[in-house]
C-alpha cells in the first residue's frame, strides 16, 4: 500500500510539474509530442531489452547443453542482438522525426 502511495504521488508530481514550470506562450502541442515520443521510446527500448535478455538466455542454455556448438551459437547470438538493437535505433529515429518534423 505504501509503495502504491509513493508511486501515485510521484506520478502526480511529474504530471503537474510541466504545468508549474510552463512559460508564457509555450506550445502545448510540442509538450504533448515530447511526452508521446518519450513514452514511445520507453516502450520500444524496454521491449528490445526484454528481447535481448531472452536471446542471451537461450544462447546460454544452448551452450550449456551443447558446449561444442558454442561458436555457432555465439555468432548467431551477436547477429540477433545486432538486429534487435537496430530496432531500438529505428524507433529512436522515428520518434525524433515525429518530435521535430511532424
Amino acid at each position: 500500500m505504501k509503495l502504491a502511495k509513493i508511486l501515485f504521488s510521484t506520478l502526480a508530481m511529474l504530471l503537474v510539474a510541466s504545468v508549474a514550470f510552463a512559460a508564457e506562450g509555450a506550445d502545448p502541442v510540442m509538450s504533448a509530442k515530447a511526452y508521446a515520443t518519450a513514452i514511445g521510446m520507453g516502450i520500444a527500448s524496454g521491449l528490445c531489452g526484454i528481447g535481448q535478455g531472452m536471446g542471451v538466455k537461450g544462447a546460454c542454455e544452448g551452450i550449456a547443453r551443447n558446449p561444442e556448438a558454442g561458436g555457432q551459437l555465439s555468432t548467431a547470438l551477436i547477429l540477433g542482438l545486432a538486429f534487435i538493437e537496430s530496432l531500438a535505433i529505428y524507433a529512436l529515429v522515428v520518434n525524433l522525426i515525429l518530435l521535430f518534423v511532424v
